[in-house]
């Protein structure tokens, strides 16, 4: 990481954490030179970096002061799902929308990955090439499933970095977290088992319950602090609840962040009745904070959950690579791997290995972390000026998503559509639950290496909507 950008972090987390609060004045130019041991070069590039990600702003013969609030828009009221089963059929829908994500002229605020311009693609391809040149030809066949050990083992010291520990016996390198957590949902359900999902939650974990002729029973979810405990254990006290399929950390699409003590209470309350957890955690290390969250994984003293993850999201969305350390059903797991496909693709496991073990991971995500914390900003300050009034969006503390509660009248499916004929694609809410009940809401991605551009979609989104409000809009 170069000097300005190891400054402007530090002045990101100094924002984040609240030492610099809104409207404060940063310290002058001369004073952050003479002070960090810089040039005054590398402090107008720190500064000009925040400022471009909406951090702080320049007021004209007075210096920079950390920007407004950016989260002046009410967050969304929390889910009230029906509590009552359902049949799952989404997928006709979720393929039919997402068929426009791979549209280059479009600005992709409904995509499901960060722009690709922001990972070491080229990094990646050097430690490939590296480790492919070496290769020995009997870890072709020997790396199958579970996978490679050295990755594996890489693995294991990232989580001990966040002060617990996984064995490394439990791990099985997966096609992405996908297959991960298929995988894991097969291993702990029949046909016609029940399943608790957050409510929004995933269309990628309604697709799997449709595939796997499963039945969905969506929990109550606060925007900022996830599943509510209370109205699952009701749930469970009157359903035969075979599993859960829930994301902790910076959930999608909501964002929220389950408070620590509360996952605690869900895997004991998930242990007293023997109920597996499936883990979602893709975006845990895309924290804005000072610390990344712990796993519901890393309360789990009975090997009940079955903690799934990737570097598709965060470092290598092209090479496939996931994980679940799936707790008492490794080996089951591991067995129904090789079973669908044999094993993850062995360069891409040899070159996520020698990338790891060269130690600039960490040094990718500060800077991968402070885009995205910038982007937040500008994203939110955009939806609070130009969309219509009575708009609602969450304010996630990590990941890069934004859930938006438009006013009802406005049916989110129409707005897409318009959209797309301004190059502007979302994520409508009727794809985040098994009734299509989210019809006034979207998903935004803010993932953009271009702030500007993101603004600029934004813009226009809003106006898109602005204009279906004044007239009422219709599915």
């Amino acid at each position: 990481m170069k000097r300005y950008e190891q400054l402007a972090g530090d002045i990101a987390e100094s924002i984040a954490n609240g030492t610099l609060p809104p409207g404060a004045r940063l310290p002058s130019v001369r004073q952050t030179s003479d002070s960090r041991g810089v040039s005054p070069s590398t402090v107008f590039q720190a500064y000009y970096l925040l400022e471009g990600r909406g951090l702080i702003q320049a007021r004209p013969r007075s210096g920079y002061y950390v920007a407004a609030a950016a989260a002046t828009v009410p967050e969304p009221e929390p889910s009230r799902p029906s509590g009552e089963q359902q049949d799952v059929e989404v997928s006709e829908l979720v393929f039919q929308l997402l068929e426009h994500m791979r549209d280059r002229d479009l600005v992709p605020l409904g995509s499901a990955f960060p722009d690709p311009s922001l990972f070491p693609l080229d990094k990646l391809a050097m430690a490939q090439s590296k480790a492919m040149r070496h290769l020995d030809p009997w870890r072709t066949v020997e790396h199958l499933s579970p996978g490679n050990p050295e990755l594996r083992r890489q693995i294991t010291l990232r989580y001990l970095a966040t002060a617990f520990a996984i064995d490394a016996h439990e791990l099985v390198i997966t096609n992405g977290a996908m297959e991960a957590l298929n995988l894991s949902l097969e291993v702990v359900t029949q046909p016609g088992d029940l399943v608790a999902v957050e409510s929004p939650t995933f269309y990628g974990a309604l697709q799997a319950l449709e595939r796997l002729n499963l039945r969905a029973i969506e929990v109550q979810t606060h925007p900022r602090t996830g599943v509510d405990i209370s109205a699952l254990a009701a749930i469970l006290e009157r359903h035969p609840v075979k599993a859960c399929w829930f994301m902790p950390n910076f959930q999608n699409p909501l964002g929220s962040l389950m408070p620590d003590e509360a996952k605690q209470a869900l895997v004991r309350l998930l242990s007293e009745r023997q109920i597996p957890l499936i883990e979602d955690d893709v975006y845990g290390d895309l924290y804005f904070g000072t610390h990344k969250p712990r796993p519901a994984k890393a309360w789990d003293t009975e090997g009940l959950v079955l903690h799934c993850s990737s570097f598709s999201k965060t470092l290598a969305p092209g090479y496939r690579i996931g994980w679940v350390a799936a707790g008492r059903f490794a080996a089951t797991l591991a067995r129904r791997k090789l079973m669908s496909s044999l094993t993850a693709a062995i360069p891409s496991q040899e070159a996520l290995s020698r990338y790891l073990q060269q130690g600039s991971y960490d040094r990718h995500l500060r800077r991968l972390r402070l885009t995205l914390q910038g982007n937040r900003a500008v994203a939110l300050r955009s939806i609070g000026q130009h969309f219509p009034a009575g708009t609602r969006a969450s304010p996630p503390e990590g990941g890069y998503f934004l859930w938006i509660e438009l006013p009802s009248r406005i049916d989110a499916l129409a707005l897409h559509r318009l959209a797309l004929a301004h190059h502007v694609s979302s994520a409508p809410g009727h794809l985040f639950s098994a009734d299509h009940r989210f019809r006034h809401h979207l998903r935004i991605n803010f993932g953009q290496a271009d702030s500007a551009q993101l603004d600029a979609a934004l813009k226009q989104l809003g106006k898109l909507a602005n204009s279906l409000a004044q007239r009422g809009s219709a599915p």
